[in-house]
Formats: structure tokens, sequence, C-alpha cells
């Protein structure tokens, strides 16, 4: 497929969501909205991701929605959102909801004041009888009645009245909700005792109790629920805002020989910036002139501020140190590192994991047999105890207790915690399904060259062949190298001109990947490669195979530099390994995952390096067209496998592995064909990835267990069963406050991934 015909990406904010019926209803009518190709939606974060056919917009997905009874709007620009004020940030997601169907501080006050007078007066006369008695004597129960038929009246229709507007609209359509399960239940209680309150004459004498305090207590009661979910579901995008805080508003620009101050997005590539000691960069860029010391422990996570000199490039969100900087704007908008890591994250935490899939199926049928349980325990104990007031009461129970909200909610939030964690740790998951995969990988394998190692090597050894001197040799072999940009190839250029030696014309260049290179130096043919290399040009490398075995005995890499057909040297080249490289290791293979390196080297020398790493599995002398080809092998062998580089031979392997892994300081290839990014070069954020994919697929363990358990316990319970065998029976205010605890509690066992500490070498 080529581009022109590649699928379009859209996220849609979804208003009016309140549990997880109402998120899978607006997943199905996005999947058949016209020009939708797939649709995902996540109920934490109330965001819609949508795949559309090339020729689609906004609108059809949109209307789709809003048909559904629910409100969608495209999600804000990078510029729309860095440009919000700190004080717009900072109440996202906080105590003021803005989604229509969540509860307002406002409105939670003004239903506690309400409730407050019917639940003391009501609940407290069943504890402290003199209260009970003085208010009968004063007011008399008719009166009071009326008292609480106003009170309670103001609570259900007002803060209540959002129960209202998006379950009844449901219910009509014949896809009842959260909302629904609530607007029956508290009307029903409410509404049976105005019918006792307005003409008692209608209700037998023995059926004339009123239950003003359980409609009331209900409404607060789920009102304060999502109010305390509201503000934990805003802590679980905190990584986000963060990132988003780090973006500079505004930029001191050249402009037709004066600098102006403009905001960050009309920044284009090409402007010159000046930057004052202590600002927070505002694109990336590069060097233009000026030395300075930037902090970019937003992006490597190191926190030794990092040299910067003129050509030096510059990452927009990073800070300046002491020195003043003029930079050359090289990627701005959505093209920055910032705007990317930012759209990294919330592509892994909009995902929906597999585990998602059974809780789907289970909420799209939910609550249609909770309005039948409710039914069937209506009729039930209306026949079987003749009662109608228990008939009543139990069967509003089973509508409080059984609302979906914590089965919706404990899959993505804890993915949305759990990526933000990852992300502040230097971990971006590209993939949200990749969180699930990593934590089942039995064997990783780690690329050796600019993974394990530095990727920085230099020329240690030379050993010249009869008639030929040291000089020579290298500025030969520099002089075809200058042609490469493989790092072996600088380290040799580079030791050439330490060495005051003068690069000749290469002419006729030919690479062979993971073997040599190949050119004309002032007419002579010259090669530098490995042993294989030399093997297909038929050129003996006897005179020199003792050197370069002891070479390679030591650890380093080996290369043969060939003059018009005959062996004129060896060249040793080592690349220091990255100082995390073993405790990276360590940690993996302590929480029993196999570590393999794969590399284009010869034996010899990945075995020294291996040895020093402790891995005990090496696939040598391995061609880069190969390595895909061997992460196939490990997972027959091993399981579901995990492929860890940086380059871009690394990419059809990151491609081929379960979950492939590419350090940031890689290409953009390889980070593309990656499921997750390491950032910096700390390599036990590798391990720190696995924990926390571990750490987080238990934790939604953990709320699945809770949010089936505890409808599973509760709904019985709230249908009277206990009741013939001397248990209790479930009051539809204990219901409402059980259904509030349960979505509450796996908000904050969510959050508590926000505590999870990289572990580093300690498993």
């Amino acid at each position: 497929m080529d581009g022109s015909n590649a699928a379009k990406r859209l996220t849609l904010d979804v208003e009016g969501m309140t549990c997880a019926g109402c998120a899978r209803r607006v997943e199905r009518a996005l999947a058949e909205a016209q020009g939708v190709q797939s649709a995902s939606v996540n109920f934490a974060a109330r965001t819609a991701d949508l795949e559309l056919d090339p020729d689609a917009d906004a609108e059809g997905p949109i209307r789709a929605v809003r048909e559904a009874g629910y409100d969608a709007a495209p999600k804000k620009s990078w510029a729309e959102r860095t440009g919000a004020s700190d004080a717009e940030q900072s109440s996202h997601g906080g105590s003021d909801a803005h989604n229509p169907g969540e509860a307002s501080t406002a409105q939670l006050v003004f239903a506690a004041a309400l409730t407050l007078p019917i639940f003391t007066i009501e609940m407290g006369g069943h504890v402290f009888a003199p209260l009970h008695d003085a208010v009968m004597d004063t007011i008399g129960r008719p009166a009071l009645n009326w008292v609480f038929l106003v009170l309670a009246g103001l609570a259900q229709f007002g803060p209540g009245r959002i129960f209202y507007t998006h379950g009844l609209p449901a219910l009509l359509r014949g896809a009842p909700e959260m909302n629904s399960l609530v607007m029956l239940g508290t009307s029903a209680a409410w509404g049976y005792s105005a019918v006792v309150t307005i003409a008692p004459g209608l209700v037998p004498e023995s059926a004339q109790g009123v239950y003003f305090e359980a409609s009331a207590m209900v409404v607060t009661l789920i009102l304060l629920g999502r109010w305390l979910e509201a503000r934990a579901r805003g802590r679980t995008g905190e990584a986000v805002r963060k990132l988003l805080s780090l973006q500079a508003r505004t930029a001191r620009v050249r402009r037709n020989g004066e600098t102006v101050e403009l905001p960050v997005d009309e920044v284009q590539p090409g402007d010159e910036i000046e930057i004052r000691p202590g600002e927070r960069i505002p694109v990336d860029g590069e060097v233009m002139s000026g030395r300075s010391h930037v902090d970019e422990s937003m992006i490597s996570g190191e926190p030794v501020p990092v040299e910067k000199a003129e050509g030096d490039p510059l990452t927009g969100g990073t800070v300046n140190g002491s020195g003043a900087l003029v930079l050359r704007a090289c990627a701005v908008g959505e093209d920055t590192v910032l705007a990317r890591i930012v759209a990294m994250v919330e592509q892994a935490q909009g995902a929906k994991l597999p585990v998602q899939q059974l809780v789907d199926r289970v909420t799209s049928v939910f609550v249609p047999i909770v309005i039948g349980l409710a039914a069937l325990t209506f009729a039930v104990w209306l026949i079987a105890a003749g009662s109608l007031s228990a008939a009543l009461i139990n069967a509003v129970a089973v509508l409080i207790i059984a609302c979906p909200c914590a089965m919706g909610l404990a899959t993505p939030v804890s993915i949305t915690t759990g990526t933000g964690r990852a992300a502040q740790m230097g971990v971006l998951f590209r993939k949200g399904d990749a969180l699930q995969t990593l934590s089942r990988v039995k064997v990783i394998a780690f690329d050796k060259t600019g993974t394990l190692t530095e990727g920085k090597p230099t020329l240690t050894d030379l050993h010249t062949a009869d008639g030929f001197t040291d000089n020579d040799a290298l500025q030969l072999a520099a002089s075809v190298e200058g042609r490469s940009e493989h790092p072996i190839a600088r380290a040799i250029v580079a030791a050439a001109e330490d060495g005051g030696l003068s690069l000749e014309d290469a002419s006729e260049f030919q690479a062979d990947a993971g073997y040599g290179v190949t050119a004309r130096v002032t007419s002579r043919s010259v090669s530098v490669g490995s042993a294989r290399h030399m093997a297909r040009l038929n050129i003996d490398t006897g005179p020199l195979s003792d050197a370069a075995a002891a070479l390679q005995k030591a650890g380093k890499a080996a290369l043969y530099l060939a003059v018009d057909g005959q062996a004129a040297a060896v060249l040793a080249v080592s690349d220091p390994l990255k100082p995390s490289a073993k405790a990276a290791v360590r940690a993996l293979k302590a929480r029993g995952i196999e570590t393999v390196m794969i590399t284009g080297d010869a034996e010899a020398p990945a075995r020294a390096v291996a040895d020093r790493l402790g891995i005990e599995i090496i696939h040598a002398e391995i061609a880069p067209g190969d390595k895909a080809h061997t992460v196939k092998v490990l997972r027959e062998r091993f399981g579901v496998t995990a492929f860890a580089g940086d380059g871009i031979n690394d990419a059809p392997a990151l491609a081929e592995a379960d979950v492939g892994l590419a350090m940031a300081a890689g290409t953009d290839i390889a980070i593309e064909s990656a499921d997750v990014v390491v950032m910096g070069e700390d390599l036990t954020r590798v391990a720190d990835a696995f924990a926390l994919s571990r750490a987080t697929l238990t934790n939604i363990k953990q709320n699945l267990f809770w949010a089936f358990g505890y409808n599973a316990a509760l709904i019985p319970v709230a249908m009277g069963a206990l009741v013939p065998f001397g248990g209790p029976a479930l009051s539809p205010i204990f219901a409402g406050a059980a259904m509030a605890a349960s979505s509450v509690c796996v908000m904050f066992n969510a959050l508590r991934l926000k505590g999870f500490k990289p572990a580093g070498a300690t498993p």
C-alpha cells in the first residue's frame, strides 16, 4: 500500500461516558460509521483512537458519536495544547470535572447539603432514640415526609439530573447503561416515597414506608464516587501533562534584522533563535553560535548537563545552562522530539490490551442482565414475601450495586498510569499491547555495537605484514573507510587524522554490509574488512592470522587490510562496554529472562565481550540481513522473544521480535520499527521496562479480580439471597456507597504504579 492510500489516524475527545458500557457503545457506533476502518475507545482517558479511509474526515465519526448519545471533538493540536495557560493545564483532570457525565464540586456540595438533614434525622433517629422522639413530637411524620420530599426531590432532579440526561435516552434507545441503572433505582425509591407522602391512600398501610434517605444518599454517594474518580483519573494523566509543561511558550526569533518574541507555534524551520542562560530550549535545532551546558535529563535521564557548542544538536524542552546560545530551528511543532514522545505515550495509553477483550464482552451484556435481575428480584419478593416495599428496596439495591464502572476502569487506568510512569523513567511504549507482551518475554537478544557497547570504537592495535609501514597501512585503510559511516570506519579515520595523516581520494567504492569495503586509492585496489571478506576476495590472511587471533581473544574486533590482493595489515578496534550493560544483564537474569548477544563480529571477540557481561548464548558473525532470522530461531527455542538494538540494520530484527526495544540514541528507522523506545544510554532501563510491564499486568489482574469479584459477591446479597438463611439484606444506601467505593478502589490501586521504583540492577 503506498502512502497515498494509507489510513489516516484521528483521536477524538469523547464526553458523556460514565461506564464501560458507554465506552463499548461509542466504540460500536464508531466502528459502524462510514469511513472508519477501526476504532478503540479508552474509557479512562475519555478518548477514541480511529483509523480512517484516506478521503474520510472527522465529521462522520463525530456525528456517529452524537447519534449514540454522547459528544465528541477532535483532540487539540500540539500548538493548542502547549499554548494553554498553566492554570488550564493544572485544572485538567482536577476536582472540577469537564465531562458532562461527571460531578463538579458544586454539584456534589449541593447534593450533600440537601441529603445531610434527611440522613441525620432519619438514620440518626434509629441510632439515637431521643432524637427520633423529639422530631416526631415537634414535626410529626406527615410533615417530615413533605420536608424530605422537597429536599430529596431537589437532590434527585438537581445534581441528580445528570442520571436522567444520559440514562433516559440510553434506556429509550434500548441500550441502557450505568446512568440508566441509577436513574431507575433512585427514581423508584423517590417516586414510591412521593406517592406515600402525597396520596397515602393508594398504598396499603403496611407498606407506607418512605425511602427518601435512600434516593438522596445514593445520588450523593455516586456523585462523590465520580468526583473522586475524576480526581484520581486526572492523576493518571500527570505524566503527559508534565511533558506538555516542558514546552516553552515563546521564543526570541531573529526576523528582518531584529529580535522579536513570538509564540513558539509561529517558529519556522530555519529560524534563528536566541536563548538566554537558564531558559528552556523552544524547538529542536542546532547551535549556530555560543557555548553552554544544557540539562537534557528530560530526554536522556542523565543528570549531568551536556556541553554544547557550534554544530551540536539541541532538543526542545531541555534547559540551557549559564551560556548564551543561538539556535537554528530544524524541527518545530509536532515534529519535535518532545511532541513525538507525548504522542508515543498517549498512543500507548489509549491502546487496548488483549486482556481487555474479556471485559468488553462482559460489559456489553451486563447492564441488560442487571435490569432483568432487578425485575426478577422485585417479582420474587413481591410474591414470596408479599411486601411491596421489600420488593422495591431489594430491586433498587440490585440496580445500584451492579454498576460496571469498576470493570471498565480496571484495565485502562492501569495502562495509563503504568505507561506514564514508564515515560518518567525514560521508557516509551510506542504500542500499548507491548506492555502485556513484554511481561511474557522469555528471552531478550541484544545487538552488540551501540547497544551493549558505546558505539564509539577506537583503533587500539595495528600489525603490518612485511613490506608495509604502519603509516602506509593506516593511511590506505583510512582513505577507504573515509567513504563509510560505520562506527569502526570512523575510528580508523580518526586515528589517521590524529596521527597527522592525510586521506587520499578513493574511487570505485563498494560496501558489502557485514563484511567490508573495497575501493581504489591512487590506482591501488584496497580492501578493509573481516576474515570472511578476505575469504570472498580469495586473499590469504595466513601471515597475519596469529596476530588477529590474539586480538580477538582480547575482545577486540580484528579487521584486515588488503592491498592489490595481498594481506597488508590487521587492525584492532575496541568498543567500550556501556557502564550499565553488566548490571542490566544481571537484572534481567534475576527475573528469569535469558539474555543473548547477536553480532557480526567473529566468534572470539564476541565471546570475550559476552563473558564480561555474563551472557552465555551468542550468535556471532551474523550478517545484518540474518538478524531477523536469528530472532525467529530464538522464538522457536525459547518462546516470546524481545530484541534490543539501535541501528538501521537492526530494524528487521526489531520488527520480527515479539517486542522490539530501540535505544533512543539510535536511528529513527530503528525507533519506528520498535515497540518500546528506551531513552538515553542507561541499559538498566531495559530491565526496568520488564519489571514495570509485570507490575502493570499484576495491577490490572488485581483490578479485574476486585471488579468482577465485587459484582459476583454483592449482586446476590442485594437480591436478598441471604435473608432466608438469617443473613442481611443490602440497603440501597450501602449499595450506593459500595458501588462508588469499587470504582475509587480500582483507581487508587492503579495509582500505586506511580510509586514504582526503577529497579536497575536490583530485581
